[in-house]
């Protein structure tokens, strides 16, 4: 009892499976390494009224315990705030990690909060070993030490007779273990089905028998929760699982490694831990953060998917249950880094999409974006024509009147590159992927990261041709078109790829198509899996490079893109702008709202401002006007320079900025205004007029689109 008797604010405990299944399933891998050498720990917590008195009962009770018979190889005293969340970002991470490990049995609950008193938990945790190894059962025991809570996930075997008759058995005993030392069954998560019928031994029958009667009383036609507490249904009756569990196999377009194939289990990893219920300090799930309605989370999605899979009520891929629940979901990725499970909503909402509309005509608006690099490819012949025509198009695709489509740029981002050619002939080569989006609308972007990659010794390259990740094609369920664009992009660049070329994105989304998507659709594949190595964000290769960019000195309000938190995260970004000088602000803004056409379609718009007016609108509002506002996704710009006065900025564009501008930046407020404009095209005269013989004739076609019709028109889903 010594560390208690010293009054800790927090004692908790971990041992070296939860250590080992965090490594194999490469969750917190830096966090992990702070962890000293050892089988077992405690992570003791203090607090006092300042922090020279918590400081000091950290050391007391290192001193007492370096001088005791027994004393620990190693200690580490943490004072850093950083480093002591990341500390508790190991032991939280608990739940998630024991999972599904690869190579080992799925695990579940069913024994995982029980608690004895402190001064007994040695005894328990090394009996309780000793009871499932009996069974061959095998879990990292964790939990609240302090409180003597252990939680666990134990490898049960729930999908046979003798496993489940097996699984019921540990039960009795270990039930029988915690009452001998004075424990409780269940020590946080409560009683309820899975621990009832446990109940009678621990409380004896008269407490039962009030029980009873309690619920009698109040409950005289016992409708309200039967058979929870009182009078319990068999631990074994409800299973989620059972003998009888024989899901269909279905043919799917992920391969879906992780989960052995099965579309089914990759909806089953949800275990119900409710971490998409936050609504503050992660990106998942922002349509649950502005709705607060539990079928607009991951859990509720993942829930409603495996009933579609496992019941009959719901009519498999043509379920239009199913579709309502997806239609919120942004496909964001937030959940594939912030769920401790790793939900993959995204890859199963796509999954399901491509089936459901198998066989039928899609929405307007998904043939308009999802084919957006079709579209961008010929408005690219005549951009101002193309432009001239949005009022038209916006009608025309179902786009929200208060939204602005974005204009096509004079020049593609190819066609100037290809102009211009390299400025550094024997530089290391790194291509430079040319998105639809960068090289279509943001061209001033692209054109940025060319000069910041050159700035850092590169000899930038670009593929010509048309080229697409696909990645619109994944939010609208066009998934065989999808696998037929990425089969272009690993022919266009297989010598590059097994030659080792690094592939830099500007476009977060589109970098993780090459760095996530790919894998998933083609796991066996060594060229894709090279690429996906290869790939890389823009300031996460500047800082693999050790770039030393230019001084700036500015303030700036920093916006992490969702797909950029799921596949490397901002802190590149971060410490780049901080290596300029820059004093950065990073607010917890989540997802911006717009998810490329998502935020633009009439049904979503409610949805999209709100979850950009949750944190990240008011903070650019708020922001001084002479300080920057930094992103690196297109969608997010787009929504921050539709519902603000302000222009957010590429990081890229923030170092030309630096170059151009000096250390002191462009001078007044709005430095965005000195960034450096798209490059034109030169277009003929003849295009001009063209332009403006369309837009003379714009408004009787605007008329003319939405007229009201006579014959009855066809409703489009």
């Amino acid at each position: 009892m010594t560390v208690l008797e010293h009054e800790p604010t927090g004692l908790e405990g971990i041992d070296h499976v939860l250590i080992e299944d965090m490594k194999a399933v490469g969750m917190h891998p830096a966090d992990v390494e702070l962890v000293p050498e050892g089988q077992g720990w405690l992570v003791v917590e203090f607090g006092g009224d300042t922090k020279e008195e918590a400081d000091a009962k950290a050391h007391d009770l290192v001193a007492e315990l370096k001088k005791g018979d027994n004393p620990p190889e190693g200690i580490k005293l943490y004072d850093d705030p950083e480093l002591e969340q990341h500390m508790w970002d190991v032991r939280e991470a608990g739940l998630g990690a024991t999972a599904f490990i690869p190579g080992k049995p799925d695990t579940y609950e069913g024994w995982e909060d029980s608690a004895v008193p402190p001064e007994q938990l040695g005894t328990y945790l090394r009996r309780l070993r000793k009871i499932a190894k009996k069974y061959d059962y095998d879990s990292a025991l964790y939990g609240h030490y302090g409180q003597g809570c252990v939680h666990a996930r134990w490898n049960f075997d729930l999908r046979s007779a003798p496993g489940i008759k097996k699984f019921r058995s540990f039960l009795d005993e270990a039930s029988d273990l915690v009452l001998e030392l004075g424990g409780s069954i269940s020590g946080e998560h409560g009683d309820g089905e899975s621990k009832a019928e446990l109940l009678p031994k621990m409380f004896g029958p008269e407490l039962i028998d009030g029980f009873r009667e309690f619920k009698s009383i109040w409950d005289p036609e016992w409708k309200m929760n039967p058979g929870k507490v009182v009078d319990p249904y068999p631990i074994t009756q409800n299973l989620r699982l059972g003998p009888n569990y024989a899901p269909p196999q279905l043919k799917t377009h992920f391969a879906y490694a992780k989960d052995n194939g099965s579309f089914e289990h990759a909806a089953l990893r949800c275990v119900g831990i409710g971490k998409c219920r936050h609504t503050s300090g992660d990106v998942m799930c922002p349509s649950y953060m502005v709705t607060r309605e539990e079928k607009h989370t991951t859990r509720g999605r993942a829930r409603i998917l495996w009933e579609m899979v496992n019941h009959g009520e719901l009519d498999l891929w043509k379920s239009d249950e199913v579709l309502e629940a997806l239609d919120l979901c942004l496909s964001c990725k937030g959940c594939t880094k912030d769920c401790p499970v790793s939900v993959d909503m995204p890859t199963l909402k796509s999954e399901f999409l491509s089936h459901y509309y198998d066989g039928r005509l899609r929405p307007r608006h998904a043939y308009a974006f999802g084919l957006i690099d079709q579209a961008a490819r010929v408005a690219s012949k005549l951009p101002a024509v193309a432009n001239a025509l949005a009022p038209v198009t916006k009608r025309l695709v179902g786009v929200h009147p208060k939204r602005h489509l974005p204009e096509f740029a004079p020049l593609t981002l190819q066609d100037w590159y290809a102009k211009r050619g390299t400025h550094n002939p024997s530089g290391k080569k790194v291509i430079l992927w040319p998105d639809t989006f960068t090289n279509h609308f943001h061209t001033d972007v692209g054109v940025a990261a060319v000069e910041a990659l050159e700035d850092a010794g590169c000899r930038v390259v670009m593929p010509q041709g048309h080229l697409c990740c696909g990645r619109p094609l994944y939010d609208c369920g066009m998934l065989d078109l999808a696998k037929r664009y990425l089969e272009r992009v690993l022919d266009a660049l297989r010598d590059d790829i097994r030659a080792g070329t690094p592939v830099v994105g500007a476009e977060p989304s589109c970098v993780a198509v090459l760095k996530d998507e790919l894998l998933k659709m083609r796991p066996n594949d060594q060229d894709a899996r090279r690429l996906a190595q290869q790939t890389y964000h823009l300031a996460e290769f500047l800082e693999q490079e050790g770039y030393g960019p230019p001084p700036l000195q500015r303030k700036a309000i920093l916006h992490e893109h969702c797909h950029q938190h799921a596949t490397g995260g901002i802190d590149p970004d971060k410490k780049l702008l901080e290596a300029m000088g820059v004093e950065v602000e990073k607010p917890d803004s989540g997802c911006c709202g717009m998810a490329g056409a998502w935020g633009y379609e009439k049904s979503h718009y409610d949805v999209s401002i709100a979850c950009g007016e949750r944190v990240l609108l008011p903070k650019v509002r708020e922001a001084s006007p002479d300080a920057l506002v930094v992103t690196a996704g297109f969608s997010c710009r787009s929504q921050i320079e539709q519902e603000t006065p302000r222009r957010a900025l590429h990081i890229a564009q923030v170092i030309q900025l630096a170059r151009d501008h000096g250390a002191g930046g462009p001078r007044g407020p709005y430095p965005e205004r000195a960034a450096s404009p798209k490059p034109q095209g030169g277009k003929s005269r003849g295009d001009k007029v063209i332009a403006a013989a369309v837009g003379v004739g714009l408004a009787a076609l605007a008329a003319y689109a939405s007229r009201p019709s006579r014959k009855p028109k066809r409703a489009w889903r």
